[in-house]
């Protein structure tokens, strides 16, 4: 923190960006560049509705990095914990749209932001970006991509709490990153060492079969996170603090690709937390935000301005 425990920045994230290769349309060629990776998403959907935010991560040094390192300066996001990686390439999605709507294929495998260490982290700016913090955002991609890189967001988390910073957990669950043995073990620490735990539905059901959203909600809460918010898609949201649950309903609107729509609730929520919001304010304000997000093409260009939100609420 700065001199006085002044807090420089609202919400600090953990992760990886990505360039985004997004399909126009199913079953043509042609691809549509942008950019992507969840935390990195939910980072610049918090900076968009107007939080200071800074990103914690690595690039390589190659275009693709520099085009990231371009795209969080140009939507305000602090860098300074952004370290470039002189031996790793940055890493690279494709999007494919189809009839069971879209489909991830990652070329992540030994990129720069896997190189994340535990030591690496504490020792150097990233700390002291944790420690500045109002929240640090963490997701269970950030866990998956390395052990390494697991360790690293452990020991953020960790930081941020013997810090006095809130700490957030979206475990975003990517079976093509980990085996479902790996992900159960590492979203149950994580979910250990969270404040506010925001799991979609699809992923919960998945990873232990629950499909009830108030089990769900009481399973984030026995876990030990004060705030549980779960993500349901067109559906909207439950929000709890424990003792106050409600239901919020979707918005309806015509979806063109839901990619990146929960990392944009998700920057949304936390940027109005950091401002003063109750939970259930920030959640109201969240779903309207990924209801516009999901209109527009890749996980990034979409993502609403305060302006927008309020017009649909």
């Amino acid at each position: 923190m700065e001199a006085g425990g002044g807090q420089r920045f609202d919400v600090a994230a953990l992760g990886e960006g990505m360039l985004e290769f997004n399909q126009v349309a199913a079953g043509q060629p042609n691809y549509l560049q942008g950019f992507g990776g969840d935390t990195s998403n939910a980072v610049i959907a918090a900076a968009r509705a107007g939080a200071k935010t800074a990103y914690v991560s690595r690039v390589g040094d190659d275009s693709f990095g520099r085009s990231l390192l371009g795209l969080w300066i140009h939507e305000g996001v602090d860098v300074s914990a952004v370290a470039t990686d002189p031996e790793a390439p940055t890493g690279i999605y494709f999007v494919h749209h189809g009839p069971n709507g879209h489909e991830f294929s990652y070329r992540r495998a030994g990129s720069a932001a896997s190189r994340m260490t535990a030591d690496w982290l504490v020792g150097g700016p990233a700390g002291a970006v944790i420690r500045a913090s109002k929240i640090l955002h963490v997701s269970g991609i950030s866990l998956a991509i390395s052990a390494s890189a697991r360790a690293a967001a452990f020991a953020a988390m960790r930081l941020a709490r013997e810090a006095g910073v809130r700490v957030s957990f979206d475990p975003n669950l990517r079976l093509k990153l980990w085996t479902l043995e790996e992900a159960r073990a590492g979203i149950a620490t994580a979910m250990s060492l969270c404040d506010i735990f925001l799991p979609s539905l699809d992923d919960v059901t998945a990873l232990t079969g629950m499909a009830d959203g108030g089990a769900v909600i009481d399973w984030g809460h026995a876990a030990g996170a004060a705030i549980v918010v779960l993500k349901l898609g067109a559906d909207g949201a439950i929000a709890s603090e424990g003792a106050r649950r409600e239901r919020i309903a979707g918005h309806p609107v015509s979806a063109v690709d839901a990619t990146g729509a929960g990392d944009c609730f998700c920057g949304n929520l936390l940027a109005r937390i950091a401002a003063g919001d109750d939970i259930f304010q920030a959640a109201r304000h969240a779903n309207a935000a990924a209801a516009l997000a999901v209109q527009g093409f890749g996980a990034v260009a979409p993502l609403p301005r305060p302006d927008q939100v309020r017009a649909l609420l």
